[in-house]
C-alpha cells in the first residue's frame, strides 16, 4: 500500500483535492496507516504530512513553507529539524537544496542502522507531455558505504552531461560559440570524465580555436588512446572537418603517424 500513496495521491490532487484532503482520503482507508510516513504538497503549495504512531523511533516530521522533511529509524530526534534548517538556508536549485538537507540529516546523526542508500528525483514544474524529458534528476544509490557522497558525485555528472546535451543542441542550431561554452563548462564540472574533454576539444578545433583544441586533444589522448580513432569517424558524418590534413594534425598529437 505504501507505494500507492504517490500515484494515488497525485491522482486525487489532480482531481481537485487539496494535499490535506488527498492524504486524509488515503490514510483513512489504509489499515496500516499507523506505520506509514508520507508527505504531499499540492499545486497551491499546501503541505500535508503524516507520521504514524507506530513508526519506529526516533521518527517525526517538520512541515515548512512548501516543503516537508520526515524521517524514521533515526539515531536521534534532531535529524529532521536539521534537514529543514539546511533546506531553508541552502542556495541553488531544488536538487541542490534537497542534497544539502540530506547531508545535514547525516551530520545530525542519520539513520540508526547506518548508511546504505540515497536517491533524488526532481521533475519540472510544468509537464511537457513527455515524461522522459521532464525529469531533471532521477538519481539513486542502491548500496554504497558512503551513499550521500556517491549521490553528490552522480549529481555533478548529471549536471555535466546536461551541459553537454545543451552543447549538442547549440551545434544543431548552428550556434558554435554557445556550444563551445557549454562543452567547456561541462568539462570543468567533471574533469575526470574524458569524454567531456574530448567533445570540448572537438568544439574548440572546429570553431576557430584549433590551438586550444589540439592542446586538449593531447591531454585526452594521453589519458585514453581510444579517442584517436574516433576523429576520422566524426568527419564521415559531418561532426569534424573532412580534411585529411586536419585529421592527421589531431591524430599526431596523440602520437599516431
Amino acid at each position: 500500500m505504501l507505494v500507492d500513496y504517490g500515484p494515488r495521491g497525485l491522482e486525487l490532487m489532480r482531481s481537485g483535492l487539496s494535499a490535506d484532503q488527498a492524504l486524509d482520503a488515503l490514510t483513512t482507508v489504509d489499515a496500516a496507516a499507523d506505520v506509514r510516513q508520507v508527505a504531499m504538497i499540492d499545486a497551491n503549495g499546501v503541505v500535508a504530512a503524516h507520521t504514524g504512531a507506530k513508526c519506529i523511533p526516533d521518527a517525526g516530521q517538520h512541515v515548512g513553507a512548501t516543503y516537508s522533511t520526515q524521517a524514521n529509524l533515526m539515531s536521534n530526534p534532531r535529524v529532521w529539524p536539521a534537514m529543514a534548517e539546511a533546506f531553508e538556508r541552502a542556495k541553488g536549485d531544488l536538487a541542490e537544496r534537497m542534497m544539502q538537507a540530506l547531508e545535514a540529516g547525516e551530520r545530525a546523526g542519520g539513520d540508526i542502522r547506518g548508511r546504505q542508500s540515497a536517491a533524488i528525483v526532481v521533475v519540472k514544474g510544468k509537464s511537457s507531455g513527455k515524461p522522459w524529458m521532464d525529469r531533471e534528476f532521477d538519481l539513486r544509490v542502491e548500496d554504497h558505504p558512503e551513499p550521500l557522497k556517491e549521490l553528490r558525485r552522480l549529481m555533478r555528472l548529471r549536471r555535466a552531461y546536461t551541459l553537454e546535451d545543451q552543447g549538442d543542441n547549440f551545434i544543431a542550431d548552428k550556434k558554435p560559440d554557445q556550444a563551445a561554452k557549454a562543452y567547456e563548462e561541462a568539462m570543468k564540472l567533471a574533469p575526470d570524465v574524458v569524454e567531456l574533454q574530448f567533445w570540448a576539444a572537438v568544439s574548440m578545433f572546429t570553431n576557430g580555436r584549433e590551438a586550444d583544441g589540439l592542446a586538449l586533444f593531447r591531454k585526452v589522448f594521453a589519458r585514453e588512446r581510444r579517442w584517436i580513432d574516433l576523429v576520422p569517424r566524426l568527419a564521415k558524418v559531418g561532426l569534424f572537418p573532412d580534411d585529411p590534413a586536419k585529421i592527421a594534425a589531431v591524430q599526431r598529437v596523440g602520437g599516431k603517424r
